[in-house]
């Protein structure tokens, strides 16, 4: 089975992000993995052109009803009609996540992803150093190079997700 890595991150990124972000999918792709994200524009929009552009292969995790409101290169759109609430579907979809910047979207997927016992990759995103989060657990990267292989190192040790209502995961039943 293909890992699914989640990307996360703002709709309205600073000029400098997007490349980052453009990088990032395209690293994804190279390694064979799918790229989960939100589906809409900005880091999302970048990471999926990334993606698309290496052959890869893109799911959009929607918040409204429409699969028209997917970016232009998301190849599987899936609408929910749950506005924020698929920001949790997002953080628990990738077998890991790599947050790119972000705004309080982004830090409410990082905050569903620790919930689940998982870690983030941390590209430029939010400063959480002094929230006494594990550094194994909310690991900060420089590039887009190492926020990929992190990712990959953390969704190869990820054989299953854990079931976060108290049952054995979907592998392990």
């Amino acid at each position: 089975m293909r890992r699914l890595i989640a990307v996360i991150g703002g709709e309205e990124p600073p000029a400098e992000v997007v490349p980052l972000a453009e990088e990032v999918g395209r690293r994804i792709a190279e390694a064979g993995a799918v790229l989960v994200c939100g589906g809409l524009g900005g880091v999302m929009a970048a990471a999926c052109r990334g993606a698309h552009g290496a052959g890869g292969l893109t799911v959009g995790i929607l918040p409204r009803r429409s699969r028209a409101d997917a970016n232009a290169d998301v190849d599987i759109p899936i609408v929910t009609g749950l506005g924020v609430a698929r920001n949790v579907l997002v953080a628990l979809t990738g077998d890991a996540v790599i947050a790119v910047d972000g705004s309080y979207g982004t830090l409410t997927e990082i905050a569903h992803t620790l919930e689940a016992r998982r870690p983030v990759v941390a590209l430029r995103s939010w400063d959480l150093s002094s929230a006494g989060i594990d550094p194994a657990r909310y690991v900060v990267v420089r590039t887009p190079a190492e926020a990929v292989a992190r990712a990959l190192e953390v969704a190869a040790r990820a054989s299953d997700p854990p079931d976060l209502f108290g049952g054995a995961g979907a592998r392990g039943a």
